[in-house]
């Protein structure tokens, strides 16, 4: 039986309870957050920026019509918008989203997952289970998880 977590209790009493359902097997799981905090491509970058705040994440899917199509993190709204004077209640998040959307399978290790984040240059990723986004990877994520279990 598979424990599900939010980003905010991964902690060492989350993986001890991890270990007992034998969850540990698949890090990602254990990891990864389930809520998943979406915007529309065509909403404005301010709005972007507020939705991260009110839920405390850094980073956004962007779903259009259904799918998937990409990601907004702080750093597009730094990098992207703020750095190139964008006007954030008029610029749009299709304008400085990351695109494709990056993705690892929930059975990768976490090993894995930081070496795709490393090679791609990104903090984010899609965790899919059968095909579908069930979840959201950071690097913080990461980090927490190899403080507790060991290193790279």
């Amino acid at each position: 039986m598979l424990e599900y977590y939010s980003c905010a209790t991964f902690d060492v009493e989350t993986c001890a309870m991890a270990i007992q359902s034998g969850s540990i097997q698949r890090p990602l799981a254990v990891m990864m957050c389930r809520v998943i905090q979406t915007i529309s491509p065509d909403a404005t970058l301010l709005e972007a920026a507020q939705l991260m705040r009110e839920t405390k994440v850094g980073a956004l899917l962007v779903r259009e019509e259904g799918d998937f199509c990409g990601v907004i993190s702080e750093s597009d709204l730094v990098r992207k918008g703020m750095a190139d004077s964008q006007l954030a209640h008029e610029t749009l998040v299709r304008t400085v989203m990351s695109q494709p959307l990056i993705s690892i399978d929930i059975g990768r290790s976490a090993h894995d997952a930081s070496d795709l984040m490393a090679e791609r240059g990104i903090r984010h990723l899609a965790v899919t289970e059968d095909g579908q986004v069930t979840g959201i990877l950071s690097v913080r994520d990461l980090l927490r998880y190899f403080k507790n279990w060991g290193g790279l």
